[in-house]
């Protein structure tokens, strides 16, 4: 197993890893300190597409976290590179917010044909009956359909709130189709990381609060895998899953502390 002095690149997680809602974690700015002094490379991860990179930049930087578009990658943007690089789609029908709407305009896709060439659904809060129908109806016509993710859920200060994986449910239930789906755990969530990152699966790892997405993800392509019970996962969800990970870690704020002292045995 590599230890975590061997790794060269953090994929992270952002909510119920760093932050949970508006709540920004008060270990999170020390973790990413060190992360720095060390010079480790890290990404800023997330499945959630409600916004788009660079609303994400502006949060992550009114939270106090340094962060610029390039360090970050979302599920929205996993989607526009694969459609990119290995569709001719440019046309799509999407169910999702303005955010990711604009995102995808900027990237050069039609969001306004008559006659979409696929559907794409993204984490909606704006979702409305009439979005729902009308995708159905494309869906049922045959177009080709895909998700930014498939989370079922989204953690928030609230609660769980229904994410696109719900949404993805209702439509089956609808249509008995289900999409191509481009965010965590699949590979062009990942291979788009480690292109951005340039460091190797195995120097590589995967910060995250959810076994079936961060861990997942890690297991199936070859990262370390660190699981934090910061945000969905409990102890009990872990010890009861069948799912094994690298490291378990109550924050990342033990991730750093471990870090440092690594760092410090070395100078000593």
């Amino acid at each position: 197993m590599t230890s975590l002095a061997d790794i060269q690149g953090f994929l992270l997680d952002l909510d119920g890893t760093l932050y949970l809602g508006t709540k920004t974690f008060p270990w999170t700015p020390g973790f990413l300190k060190v992360l720095r002094n060390q010079g480790k490379r890290h990404l800023f991860l997330t499945n959630n597409s409600s916004k788009s990179t660079s609303d994400y930049a502006k949060s992550l930087v009114s939270r106090g976290i340094q962060a610029g578009t390039a360090n970050i990658l979302s599920s929205g943007w996993s989607a526009i590179r694969y459609l990119r690089k290995e569709t001719d789609i440019r046309s799509l029908f999407v169910l999702g917010t303005p955010s990711l709407e604009t995102e995808l305009r900027e990237a050069g896709f039609d969001l306004d044909s008559a006659s979409p060439e696929a559907v794409l659904i993204g984490f909606d809060l704006t979702l409305t009956y009439t979005k729902l129908e009308r995708a159905a109806h494309l869906l049922r016509a045959g177009l080709p359909y895909y998700a930014t993710h498939a989370d079922l859920v989204c953690p928030s200060e609230r609660g769980p709130i229904p994410d696109t994986g719900s949404m993805i449910a209702l439509l089956e239930a609808a249509t008995g189709r289900r999409p191509v789906v481009l965010g965590k755990p699949y590979r062009p969530m990942i291979e788009a990381a480690l292109e951005r990152l340039g460091t190797m699966a195995e120097q590589t790892a995967m910060v995250g609060d959810r076994l079936y997405t961060d861990m997942k993800m890690a297991r199936d392509y070859g990262l370390v895998s660190i699981l934090v019970l910061s945000g969905e996962t409990t102890r009990q969800d872990y010890d009861n899953s069948t799912t094994q990970v690298d490291f378990v870690f109550e924050n990342v704020g033990e991730i750093g502390e471990k870090l440092a002292d690594i760092n410090l045995d070395k100078s000593t």
